[in-house]
């Protein structure tokens, strides 16, 4: 069957700013891929990064330019991974949800999804406003702590004396280097942290090799899908798996599967974004080790409806939001 499929272009305003190694932002744009017949439409939403080349003009053209045939791996075929993809892939499981009426974890053939517990974001900043920002959200049980390289040392310990019960995981987004990785990386394990997301840039990771993993390493840019793999082999010791990187659900139910098979720990990730961005990943949130789904909790508003927060315990989506 034909279907139609449109862009939409939404803005949403952060609280505050978010800071990473990258740069700050104050809000968060995403994009909404439509999907419908006469009766039904499906909807999904992504995050165009600039850190994969994508632009919102490049997303919404390529969103638009996608098969009409209404089929999931007739568009993983046709359209390569990241986040135009993911917003039409996931837009084509809620039609399907909503034209047969059975929930998308049905028609995935999982468990009926449960409430998880999400990580919560601390934006790059100084020691003393990284501690002060942590003790601000301390009901958050598991902390994500936003490292920038240089100075991460004085960072990491500043956090975890400001909130000594605290789980802590932490994100390098590739600001680490061969000079000052020994040293974040002792200063980590003696602050107790989970993991360690991407310290090093893509395609330059070969440290990991050889160096200890006195903490657990995950890999973030350096995989996107099942394909990338083989080549986190002794490098890596988990993958954290987003839609947005993936190119949707579909692929992203692959990744996880895989990493499973390969004895990778899996963390779902996220963007900044709303609700509707995160509905579809609580799905492979069920069996992840980690789960990272603060997007709507960094905004200053979310979508009506949107996925219900009580502290760090959030519960998978309502047939009116997604899927």
């Amino acid at each position: 069957m034909t279907i139609s499929v449109k862009a939409a272009v939404e803005t949403w305003p952060i609280a505050g700013s978010f800071v990473i190694s990258r740069g700050a932002r104050t809000e968060a744009t995403v994009v909404v891929a439509e999907v419908g017949d006469d009766a039904h439409v499906g909807r999904g939403e992504c995050v165009p990064y600039p850190r994969y080349g994508e632009t919102v003009e490049s997303v919404i053209a390529a969103i638009e330019g996608a098969p009409r045939d209404g089929d999931r791996e007739t568009l993983r075929r046709a359209m390569p991974p990241g986040a135009a993809r993911n917003a039409v892939d996931c837009a084509l499981w809620d039609l399907e949800a909503k034209r047969s009426g059975t929930p998308v974890w049905k028609l995935a053939g999982l468990s009926k999804p449960k409430p998880v517990v999400t990580c919560y974001t601390l934006s790059l900043g100084t020691p003393e406003s990284m501690a002060e920002a942590a003790r601000a959200v301390a009901k958050y049980r598991l902390l994500k702590v936003k490292l920038g390289g240089d100075g991460d040392p004085a960072r990491i310990h500043a956090v975890r004396r400001a909130v000594p019960d605290a789980e802590l995981v932490v994100d390098a987004n590739e600001a680490w280097s061969a000079a000052n990785f020994s040293e974040n990386m002792r200063a980590c394990a003696d602050a107790h942290v989970a993991l360690i997301e991407q310290p090093l840039p893509d395609g330059s990771d070969e440290l990991l090799r050889d160096e200890a993993h006195v903490v657990p390493i995950y890999a973030d840019e350096s995989v996107h899908v099942t394909a990338d793999l083989d080549a986190l082999a002794g490098k890596y010791d988990g993958v954290n798996v987003k839609l947005d990187k993936a190119g949707g659900l579909t692929e992203a139910l692959s990744l996880a599967r895989e990493a499973r098979k390969r004895n990778l720990q899996i963390m779902v990730g996220c963007m900044v974004a709303t609700s509707l961005a995160m509905a579809p990943a609580m799905l492979i949130a069920q069996e992840a080790d980690f789960v990272d789904l603060d997007g709507p909790l960094l905004l200053a508003r979310d979508r009506t409806p949107g996925l219900s927060y009580s502290a760090a315990l959030v519960s998978p989506p309502e047939p009116t939001l997604w899927g």
